[in-house]
């Protein structure tokens, strides 16, 4: 179990990363996603994986830390859940807006060099 939970936080970080690292505005968004939930496991698996043990407090069993999970990683990550949900929400407004303002999809606002407009084509005199 607790490979295929350093698998999934591995791939899941290094699919962020690079999709942090590509120059358009919605990959690194998708980026930003992709390690949130990298971090969401890792806090998680930071709280140890405990199946089928109370969070909370219970009548009849003993009170040792054997008998229960650690409720903190689950806040942690609800609350994780919550601030990405807004974060990625203002991010795609910043970028639906820069799209708009810019005519761009890049992260820096500029096109690609390669692509030239008509009017700027060599050879062409004057737009005409």
């Amino acid at each position: 179990m607790e490979l295929a939970l350093a698998s999934a936080i591995g791939v899941l970080s290094a699919i962020g990363i690079y999709l942090l690292l590509r120059a358009r505005s919605f990959d690194v968004i998708l980026g930003m996603t992709f390690l949130s939930y990298a971090t969401n496991l890792l806090i998680f698996a930071g709280g140890r994986l405990v199946t089928g043990k109370a969070p909370v407090l219970k009548e009849g069993l003993d009170y040792h830390l054997g008998n229960y999970t650690d409720p903190l990683p689950q806040a942690l990550v609800l609350t994780a859940i919550v601030i990405a949900f807004a974060m990625t929400a203002v991010s795609i407004v910043l970028a639906m807006r820069s799209r708009s303002d810019n005519h761009s999809d890049h992260v820096d606002a500029h096109e690609d060099e390669s692509a030239e407009t008509p009017d700027t084509a060599p050879g062409r005199e004057g737009g005409a």
